[in-house]
């Protein structure tokens, strides 16, 4: 009898192994699209925002992890129908890429400037398109301003553990330059817009640093009938998309013995708790030249000292009345991607106004699970079957793992998680580059980050840095930018507001091994320039 009963554990188990299958690995992406009401075409100088900052992966599975947090694109503003094949704005955020090198769980901030068309883009003080620096594509797109704050190459870190803080940021113009009638020595003016970026964060408050002029107008130089059309002279528009933009997830399907397919994400992430919601986008606002230009413009011209404070006086703020969706997708591989079908995100989540300047979302009873020991975040539902709708396409709708047959291996599947590059971010070491001359005057001094690399940098004078020496200018000017910003290191303190301050939550913080204090007697019109940064502590997956 005993086996009897052996034999037939064995047919069954033969039978089961039969039909399982090893899930083919894919990807979940979309957007989580935010609707809110419009302001008034004249707050076009420029905006600022509030954004929820959380590790939206439970672990971090690899370098195709591509993802937004919430954010925004700023395209110019023109007169009338903005011209054709001219795709150039400030985007970026918070996220991570697939060229992040040294990433965590925690997410990063990249500035994202786009010149005309991608053909190149600055995401930081040299960081942009690439790593070539005999073609720097944008890498010399973005000038340091602050003093106090270190910008790696990889991004911006914020502070390890951040769960769902508020991050606060925004970009307004600063007449740090006059405007030119030559570019690159050709007949084509570049204009004196200097968009900077302000945060506000629970240990960092301020300017960081600006796009150059030159980083757009450059274009026209090669094609003077593009005069004027960007960033460098235009104003923003206001009336920006705010979207969550997630390019990949890592995801598997396969299909039971039926041929019914079940698929599974990498567990995933939001701020809130069941049946709760959180803020995830806060206090968009846009802001009127009067809200800073003005008053700056006319300190820099002999007049009295302009606080910094971005005024609210000269600012629209956008209203929510709740709603959006989602466009997320799990691809099904070798298959039509246009045709793929999309998440039943609306059977878990409610997008939700928490009041007019603050947007979140109502997480549904039943379907999601805290994130294991947090009580700020929820993970959303992992596993999913392809079901045919009636009245309209196929869908992935949720199934608890109980409801997955054991056959198409997706309960016990694992994700891969790929090798990083161990490849150092290295800025040029020729004695005759930018780099090198006049070259800094102080350092090398070296910091420890929170993601695991180690940061070198020196201190540059700030008409000095490479990026000023890359900017199409000439010594003169420089030296008149660099009594502007010396005029700003005296009076702008990293420790007061100068955007308007949340109203909701608590504010993110900033990886502290980021924030540094001038040497002594460099605490005025000096800059610290991140020259190379790579592995400190050995990531675990090498």
């Amino acid at each position: 009898m005993t086996s009897l009963l052996l034999s037939s554990h064995v047919i069954l188990a033969a039978t089961m192994f039969a039909h399982a299958q090893t899930p083919q690995l894919t990807e979940m992406a979309g957007y989580l699209i935010v609707p809110h009401e419009r302001v008034d075409r004249s707050y076009n100088g420029g905006f600022s925002m509030y954004v929820a900052a959380w590790p939206m992966l439970r672990s971090y599975p690899g370098q195709d992890f591509q993802s937004g947090l919430f954010g925004t694109w700023m395209f110019p503003q023109f007169d009338g129908e903005a011209p054709k094949d001219h795709y150039t704005d400030i985007e970026g955020g918070l996220g991570w890429w697939r060229d992040t090198r040294f990433a965590t769980e925690t997410p990063k901030f990249i500035m994202g400037g786009v010149a005309l068309n991608f053909s190149e883009w600055a995401n930081g003080p040299g960081a942009g398109k690439g790593r070539d620096w005999k073609n720097p594509t944008g890498l010399y797109g973005v000038a340091q301003l602050s003093p106090w704050v270190l910008w790696p190459p990889d991004g911006l870190n914020l502070k390890q553990g951040t769960q769902g803080e508020l991050f606060g940021y925004g970009y307004l113009p600063l007449p740090l330059t006059d405007p030119k009638t030559r570019t690159a020595g050709r007949e084509v003016p570049t204009g004196n817009h200097s968009w900077t970026l302000f945060l506000n964060s629970a240990n960092f408050k301020g300017p960081v640093a600006f796009f150059l002029p030159h980083f757009w107008a450059k274009a026209s130089a090669e094609n003077p009938k593009l005069a004027g059309q960007f960033l460098d002279t235009r104003p923003s528009e206001p009336n920006k998309a705010v979207q969550m933009e997630t390019q990949h997830i890592p995801a598997m399907v396969a299909q039971d013995r039926a041929g019914i397919t079940y698929a599974r994400i990498a567990p995933t992430q939001f701020p809130g708790a069941i049946g709760k919601e959180a803020p995830l986008i806060h206090r968009i606002t846009a802001y009127s030249k009067d809200a800073l230009w003005h008053s700056v413009d006319r300190w820099f011209r002999g007049g009295p000292a302009a606080s910094g404070l971005v005024s609210e006086s000269s600012s629209s703020v956008h209203t929510f009345k709740g709603g959006g969706y989602s466009t997320w997708k799990i691809y099904l591989p070798g298959e039509d991607r246009a045709k793929a079908p999309e998440v039943d995100w609306a059977s878990y989540a409610t997008p939700v106004a928490l009041n007019d300047s603050t947007y979140g979302i109502r997480w549904n009873r039943g379907l999601l699970s805290r994130s294991g020991a947090s009580a700020s975040l929820v993970t959303l539902p992992e596993f999913y079957r392809l079901t045919t709708n009636a009245n309209g396409p196929e869908r992935w709708v949720v199934v608890t793992p109980g409801e997955v047959p054991a056959e198409t291996g997706l309960r016990d599947a694992k994700f891969p998680v790929p090798k990083r590059t161990t490849d150092p971010y290295v800025t040029p070491n020729e004695p005759d580059s930018s780099w090198k001359k006049p070259g800094p005057v102080a350092g090398p001094f070296k910091r420890v980050l929170g993601d695991g690399s180690e940061v070198t940098y020196f201190w540059y004078r700030f008409a000095d840095q490479p990026a000023l020496q890359n900017a199409d200018m000439t010594r003169a000017e420089r030296e008149a930018i660099q009594k502007r910003v010396e005029q700003i290191h005296r009076r702008w303190k990293p420790n007061r507001n100068y955007l308007p301050p949340n109203s909701v939550g608590r504010l993110a913080s900033l990886d502290p091994a980021l924030l540094v204090k001038p040497p002594r007697g460099l605490e005025v019109g000096y800059v610290p320039i991140v020259t190379r940064q790579g592995w400190r502590v050995t990531p675990k997956d090498r």
